[in-house]
C-alpha cells in the first residue's frame, strides 16, 4: 500500500503500549488523520485512560470513540454461539474468537461514519486475530484499506517498542518497562494468557496466570447451588431473578470465580498453521455451557440433538477461523436457532471446587416421559414385545452378511 493513499484511518485502540505506539507510528509513517476506537467488552479495565492518552497523542476529541458494547456482545454474539454448544477442538469456548467480529463490525461502522478510507489493528503476523479482524473488515466493506503494523514496521521487539515510545514521549506504564511474562486478552466471556513463560507446554502455569478464578484447591469447602432459567435457548435468569444478557454473564462469572470454575490449559492448532499454548478462564461461560446442554437434554428430539452435535465442530471452527460473517455460519446459525424453540425451562447446578454439576432440570416442553421410562408397571404405555421386531430389523443387514460368510461385520 502506498503511504499517500491513506488519508484517515480508524484504529482499534486499547490505550496500551502496543496500540499507543501504533497510533504514533500511523501519524509519522502514513501522515494521516487517526480515529481511535476502544470497545468496552467487559475486559474489566478503566477506559478513561485510553481517552486521555489519545488526547495526549494529538487525537481530536471528536475522533475518539469509546463504546460500551457489553450487552450487544453477549446478546448478539455470545448467546448465538452458546446455542450451538460450540467448543473448538473439544474444549475451548472461543472467548477471544467471538469478540473479533463485533470489534470489526463497529470499526467499519465508524469508518463509514467519519469517512475513513482505512482501518488498522494491533494483531501480530503470527496469530489468528489478524485473520479474524481482516476477514471481518472485508466481509463488511470489501474495498477497505487495511494497515497491519506488525507486518510492516521494523519494531520487532518489546525493547524497540519502548524505545520508540520514549522517543515520541508516549507514556509507558512502569510494568511495561520490563519483559512482560505473558500476553493477556480479556472480555466479559473470558480471559486468555499466552506467550513468554507459557510457551513451553511442559511447564505448569504459574498461579499468577489465573486472573479470573481462584484455584479450585483454594475454593470454599461449601457447595453453591444455583438455578439457571432458559427461554428458547438463551439464559434469562439466575435463581429466579431475570436479568439482561451482560448482567447475567457477569453474575455467572462471579459465581464461577469464587468456586474455581472454568480454567483450561490448552495446546491448540492456530488457523495460520502452528500450534500454540494458551491458558483460558471462562468461569461464567463454563457454567452456561453445562446448563444449556442439560436444558437441551430433556427438550431436544434425539435426532435433532445428534445432528446439531455433529455440526458443532464445523460451526466452532468457522468462528475460530474468523468467518462469523460468512454464509456458511449464517446457514448453520439458522439451523441451530430453529432447534432452540423448545429449549426453555430451569436447570439446577452445584458449584464446588472447579466442578459444575447438574442436579436437576425441568421444562414445560420436556420430552422425558416418566410413564415410558419407569421400571415399575407402565400400565401398557410401552409394549416390550415390540422391541423384538425392532432388534431383528436393525440386525437384518448383519445377519445377511453373516449368511454370506461375513460374520462379525467383516467386509
Amino acid at each position: 500500500m502506498r503511504v499517500k493513499d491513506v488519508k484517515k484511518v480508524v484504529l482499534a485502540y486499547s490505550g496500551g503500549l502496543d496500540t499507543s505506539v501504533i497510533l504514533k507510528w500511523l501519524q509519522t509513517t502514513y501522515r494521516c488523520e487517526v480515529v481511535t476506537f476502544t470497545a468496552d467488552l467487559g475486559q474489566g479495565e478503566e477506559l478513561g485512560p485510553a481517552r486521555d492518552k489519545a488526547l495526549l497523542l494529538g487525537i481530536k476529541p471528536e475522533n475518539i470513540f469509546i463504546d460500551d458494547l457489553r450487552e450487544t456482545f453477549v446478546k448478539d454474539f455470545v448467546f448465538p454461539m452458546f446455542r450451538a454448544n460450540a467448543l473448538y477442538e473439544g474444549c475451548y469456548l472461543l472467548g477471544t474468537s467471538i469478540a473479533r467480529p463485533l470489534i470489526s463490525q463497529r470499526q467499519i461502522e465508524i469508518a463509514e461514519a467519519v469517512g475513513a478510507d482505512a482501518v488498522a489493528h494491533g494483531a501480530t503476523g503470527k496469530g489468528n486475530d489478524q485473520v479474524r479482524f481482516e476477514i471481518g473488515y472485508y466481509a463488511l466493506k470489501p474495498d477497505i484499506k487495511i494497515i497491519a503494523p506488525w507486518r510492516e514496521w521494523e519494531l520487532t521487539s518489546r525493547t524497540a517498542l519502548i524505545a520508540f515510545a520514549e522517543q515520541h514521549q508516549i507514556p509507558i506504564a512502569k510494568d511495561k518497562r520490563g519483559e512482560s511474562p505473558f500476553s493477556v486478552d480479556a472480555n466479559l466471556l473470558h480471559s486468555s494468557s499466552e506467550g513468554k513463560i507459557l510457551e513451553e507446554p511442559w511447564d505448569a502455569p504459574d498461579e499468577m496466570v489465573w486472573q479470573r478464578t481462584v484455584s479450585p484447591m483454594d475454593a470454599p469447602d461449601a457447595v453453591t447451588e444455583i438455578t439457571v432459567e432458559f427461554e428458547r435457548g438463551d439464559a434469562v435468569g439466575i435463581n429466579g431473578e431475570r436479568m439482561s444478557p451482560a448482567t447475567l454473564l457477569t453474575r455467572l462469572n462471579a459465581l464461577g470465580k469464587e468456586n474455581g470454575i472454568g480454567r483450561l490449559d490448552l495446546v491448540e492448532n492456530r488457523f495460520v498453521g502452528m500450534k500454540s499454548r494458551g491458558c483460558y478462564e471462562t468461569p461464567g461461560g463454563t457454567i452456561l455451557h453445562t446448563a444449556h446442554r442439560a436444558m437441551e437434554s430433556i427438550t431436544l428430539d434425539r435426532e435433532a440433538a445428534h445432528l446439531k452435535d455433529s455440526l458443532m465442530p464445523r460451526y466452532a471452527e468457522i468462528i475460530y477461523n474468523g468467518f462469523w460473517f460468512s454464509p456458511e455460519r449464517r446457514m448453520l446459525q439458522a439451523l441451530i436457532d430453529e432447534s432452540q424453540h423448545s429449549v426453555s425451562g430451569t436447570v439446577r447446578l452445584k458449584l464446588y471446587k472447579g466442578n459444575c454439576i447438574v442436579t436437576g432440570r425441568q421444562s414445560p416442553n420436556s420430552l422425558y416421559s416418566m410413564k415410558h421410562v419407569t421400571f415399575e408397571d407402565d400400565q401398557g404405555a410401552y409394549d416390550q414385545f415390540d422391541a423384538q421386531g425392532f432388534i431383528k430389523l436393525n440386525a437384518l443387514r448383519l445377519r445377511l452378511g453373516a449368511m454370506a460368510g461375513r460374520r462379525g461385520g467383516a467386509l
